[in-house]
């Protein structure tokens, strides 16, 4: 599967764009502010019917107008079919459509034309807050499993509704959190199951990460990935009754799967702590990889990989890592955006990739 074509309207800083694209490697390359990452982030849109960068549509369309289009052509090699899949979006409505038929839920889309984005801001996800890591592991969960996606945005809509009604008593000044009893019945299985889920890819996704990880680093330490969770040392209903003072004084629900994070170790310590610059990218790389190798196996569709400025933000023996694994056609459609066509050229000509220069 790989991405043809792309129509742009109105999107970020295009106001009206057309691009063509090779199956394989695709270098896009132009100065700081040519739109580059915003078209990485089109392709993303097609993809997770959301931004990559921002988590309002909004921010994504173009200053002094009201709306942007997105149009993509995917094509299938093993069916022999084109799909066009459009996002569009005007007066906080979004609408995506696969061949012109609209999707009544965003979420029957996401997981079908798989796509994994390598960016600078993958340092969030080891120093960021525990959200960014928990946002990275669903998104990914959520791509192959359509059951987990729509748990987890009814579990979402009923913790909004429990901590509108705990602020409530807490503005009331009312200490009986036994009224949110009806909501803790509804939520309980459903974060049983995202737990479960959650547990499982990491115990399954470990591996894969592991191999990624020592072959950037050349193997010289042991890292692992640990899930970190209430629910590993008690129930829903324990976790939640022993909260019980703590919500009603706060105003918020202080126990759940929304309280998860995920801890990255390298020889048993804390790499966003006591990792080099170095070893946190390795780390953060090994994760997108991971991610890539475990959405191939689930979907058996290699996503496509997009590859953000990886030329000055990784040092030159994991770009080289890197591309040797492009060069065994380990990945699919490859998108690369830098500001210097010459390294562009001279990089994967070095590591003997065929690639098409776009020039912005």
């Amino acid at each position: 599967m790989f991405l043809k074509n792309i129509k742009l309207t109105n999107f970020k800083s295009y106001e009206d764009a057309e691009f063509s694209f090779d199956e394989n490697v695709n270098g896009i390359v132009g100065k700081n502010g040519s739109g580059k990452t915003n078209l990485l982030d089109a392709i993303y849109y097609l993809s997770f019917c959301k931004s990559y960068f921002s988590s309002q549509d909004i921010f994504s369309v173009r200053f002094d107008t009201d709306f942007f289009a997105i149009f993509g052509e995917f094509y299938n090699r093993e069916s022999q079919n084109n799909t066009l899949v459009s996002c569009t979006y005007k007066n906080g409505h979004k609408s995506m459509r696969a061949n012109k038929k609209e999707y009544q839920r965003l979420s029957a889309h996401i997981g079908l034309f798989p796509v994994v984005m390598v960016s600078p801001y993958d340092s969030d996800i080891i120093n960021g807050g525990s959200e960014i890591r928990r946002k990275f592991f669903d998104t990914i969960i959520s791509q192959f499993d359509a059951e987990y996606l729509q748990q987890l945005i009814a579990y979402r809509k009923l913790l909004l509704q429990r901590n509108a009604l705990l602020k409530q008593l807490f503005d009331n000044h009312r200490y009986d959190t036994t009224v949110c009893q009806i909501l803790d019945e509804q939520m309980i299985p459903l974060g049983n199951f995202i737990f479960n889920q959650r547990q499982f890819f990491v115990q399954n996704i470990a591996s894969i990460f592991q191999k990624h990880y020592h072959q950037l680093s050349g193997g010289r330490e042991e890292v692992t990935i640990q899930y970190q969770s209430g629910l590993l040392t008690s129930t829903y209903t324990e976790g939640l009754q022993a909260a019980s003072v703590a919500d009603s004084r706060s105003g918020f629900t202080n126990f759940g799967i929304h309280k998860d994070d995920f801890q990255f170790l390298i020889d048993g310590q804390p790499v966003k702590r006591y990792g080099s610059q170095g070893q946190q990218k390795s780390f953060s790389l090994a994760l997108r990889l991971a991610q890539f190798d475990y959405s191939f196996e689930k979907k058996k569709v290699k996503p496509i990989l997009l590859l953000d400025d990886i030329f000055d933000k990784l040092d030159r023996t994991r770009i080289s890592e890197l591309l040797n694994m492009v060069g065994q056609d380990h990945f699919g459609q490859v998108f690369i955006t830098d500001t210097d066509e010459t390294r562009v050229r001279q990089i994967l000509g070095d590591h003997g990739i065929q690639h098409t220069i776009i020039e912005m």
